[in-house]
């Protein structure tokens, strides 16, 4: 399997990050943005069979789609490179994509899973954002902007990536679902950044992957947004079990 960790400035938390990952690792790709710092150095230094590719044009779904193509692996697993998500978690991900499912999903918000990173007004985002995902996609999925996935190699071609930016993550799956792709989400615990600043900023991000999930979907929305925001919303109660699409699978 291949382990795709996108990376820009990141040399004080890189290194944290490859100790961690667990043996079941064959190939550990880094995509180095023009870094400035010592990022690649550092992870050199850890790690010496890893490989470094330079992403192809900015942002982070830029990167992504670098090391995706890079990947030799059969199966490809993606994480940042902050400290955020713990490594350990992947064989978890990888023991659902051994038991039948095609696209395995990070979960903060299921049984098992949390935050120590996110803001209210996050939280609130993603909420917002999800409620619109699977309205529109007939889902029942519990977390949408959330970078830890894993996959087998061989749906690449299917999923179609074109974004830029960390709307990536959402185009994922939107586009698995579109696919038929089965579907399992898997608790994470998100830890803060260990060092330094993300480049994520939430309301542009947050119109960009509005932007994807509404652009990807074949019917007109004018009345949307009155429709998935009820009164009471209740949607913030964790979910108690792992949620899957329905059983399609492409041939």
């Amino acid at each position: 399997m291949s382990l795709v960790i996108p990376a820009r400035n990141e040399a004080r938390n890189i290194a944290w990050v490859l100790e961690q990952i667990p043996e079941t690792v064959a190939e550990v790709i880094l995509v180095d943005g023009d870094s400035t710092d010592a990022t690649v150095i550092t992870a050199r230094s850890y790690r010496p069979d890893i490989r470094v590719v330079r992403q192809d044009g900015p942002g982070k779904g830029s990167a992504l789609r670098s090391g995706f193509l890079a990947a030799t692996g059969d199966v490809i697993v993606m994480m940042d490179a902050d400290g955020s998500m713990v490594p350990q978690e992947i064989n978890h991900f990888l023991h659902f994509l051994a038991s039948g499912y095609d696209f395995v999903k990070g979960s903060r918000f299921i049984g098992g899973g949390g935050s120590l990173d996110i803001t209210r007004f996050r939280r609130l985002g993603n909420r917002f954002l999800l409620r619109v995902f699977n309205y529109l996609y007939d889902a029942e999925l519990t977390d949408l902007c959330y970078g830890f996935c894993a996959f087998h190699r061989r749906y690449l071609e299917h999923l179609s990536l074109c974004s830029t930016g960390f709307e990536i993550e959402a185009e994922m799956i939107v586009r698995a679902m579109q696919d038929g792709l089965r579907i399992a989400e898997v608790p994470s615990l998100e830890l803060p950044r260990r060092s330094g600043q993300s480049n994520l900023h939430s309301i542009r991000d947050g119109i960009r992957v509005l932007r994807i999930v509404l652009d990807r979907h074949n019917s007109g929305m004018p009345v949307l947004l009155a429709r998935v925001l009820p009164a009471n919303d209740d949607s913030g109660a964790n979910i108690q079990r792992i949620q899957t699409s329905a059983d399609r699978q492409i041939p």
